[in-house]
């Protein structure tokens, strides 16, 4: 295998970039706006999780009287 020169490998870096399709605008904020409402889902149910295993822990440890 022959080595690359810096020149080449920034050529061939160029060429592979032109090939990306990037996402558009709209596609961008619509899938940001998905992942804030899966954070506020999941942060929601870990809440509800940690707080029904505090009770329980708390239940067990005979500290919930």
């Amino acid at each position: 295998m022959s080595k690359t020169t810096p020149v080449q490998f920034f050529q061939q870096v160029r060429q592979e970039v032109a090939k990306v399709t990037w996402p558009t605008r709209k596609e961008t904020s619509i899938t940001g706006a998905m992942v804030i409402v899966m954070v506020i889902v999941m942060a929601i149910f870990f809440l509800i999780v940690d707080m029904a295993l505090g009770h329980v822990v708390s239940a067990i440890l005979g500290l919930g009287a």
